[in-house]
This record gives C-alpha cells, structure tokens and sequence, in this order.
C-alpha cells in the first residue's frame, strides 16, 4: 500500500471500481433516514411486515448456558447454585404451562355451560310463550260465549275485540257541520267521579 497505484487501493475506496461503495449507518438516527428513503423511493412497492411472535412463546428470554463444563471436570462449589437456578426457572416454565392448560378448559367447559343455559333459557320462553297464548285463546272463547259455537259471523267480531290503544280523538273543524280531519292525541285520560 505504499505506492499509489491502483493494485495498492481497496476496491471499496477505489472510484474507478464499479463495485458500489459500502454505506455504512453512522449512527441510528441515519439508519433510520436510510431505511426510509428506501421506502419512499418505491412507494408502489408492498411492505413486508414482521408478524408477531406466536402467543404460546414464553415471555422469559432464552436461557443461555454460559458455563459449560466438559465431563472431565469437576463440580465446583458454586454448581450447585447454578443448578438450583436453572431448576427453579424449569419448574416456573412447567408451572405457566399447566396454568395456560388450565385455563383454557375452564373457558372450554364455561363455554358449554353457558350454551347450555341459553338453550334451556330459550325452551323454557318458547313454552311459556305457548302457554300464555293458548290461556288467551281459552279466555277470547269464554267472552264469546254459546255465539262461538254458531257460524263464522262471529269470527270476524273476535278480531275488533282485540286490545285497542287508549287515544282521545278530536276533530278539528271550526263550526258544527264542519268535518275536517281526525286528529288523535295519545296518552292517558282520566275520568273524575266526584
């Protein structure tokens, strides 16, 4: 590298060489503007998103086995405490495990519980609703008395008997003779008796 020719210059730092120049990010803030000029130089172009990590991943970092020793070695006196660590953490893994499991059948078996109601809840409306039904018939037959036996006629006014809606009606005209339209008002209408 004494000598200044071009065997003696790096092919990165060459400018006759058509290899490209590495770049290199100076800092995060400039790795950052990199990567977003990259973006925006292309915008038709798709973004890939990283997914997310899968759910059943635990939330403890990897363990990393920093110690290992050969089968030529002895234990030392602090093994034990190592041991005892990598244990508790195992068991602690095991023990979310078996909570996870747990959980997810007591919501399987709630699940069940509550379709379950619902169904019984709709059986129990659908026969109740039936029952009023049938006791509103019976009851329209006995006001109609011996008539319902006789012919259809009767058909007909059972319908008009059927509940009608408290409304005053007024008419709105303003001398006698005059009929202009019904206009109803709704509410409730009291009756004194004194």
């Amino acid at each position: 590298m004494s000598e200044n020719i071009p065997e003696s210059i790096p092919v990165h730092r060459d400018p006759r060489s058509a290899q490209a120049t590495k770049k290199r990010a100076l800092s995060p803030r400039s790795k950052q503007s990199a990567h977003l000029e990259a973006l925006f130089a292309n915008p038709d172009k798709p973004i890939n998103l990283p997914t997310s990590a899968s759910p059943k991943s635990s939330t403890l970092p990897p363990e990393i086995v920093a110690n290992v020793q050969g089968s030529s070695a002895g234990a030392g006196s602090g093994e034990f405490h190592v041991y005892k660590a990598s244990r508790r953490r195992e068991y602690e893994r095991l023990r979310a495990m078996d909570e996870e499991k747990e959980t997810e059948e007591r919501d399987a078996e709630f699940a069940e519980r509550k379709k379950e109601q619902e169904k019984r809840d709709v059986e129990k409306t659908e026969k109740n609703r039936l029952k009023r039904e049938k006791a509103r018939q019976r009851k329209e037959k006995s006001k109609l008395g011996p008539q319902a036996k006789g012919d259809g006629v009767q058909e007909g006014k059972k319908e008009e008997k059927k509940f009608k809606a408290n409304v005053a009606v007024k008419k709105s005209g303003g001398e006698e003779g005059e009929t202009g339209p019904v206009v109803e008002e709704q509410g409730i209408v009291f009756l004194d008796e004194d």
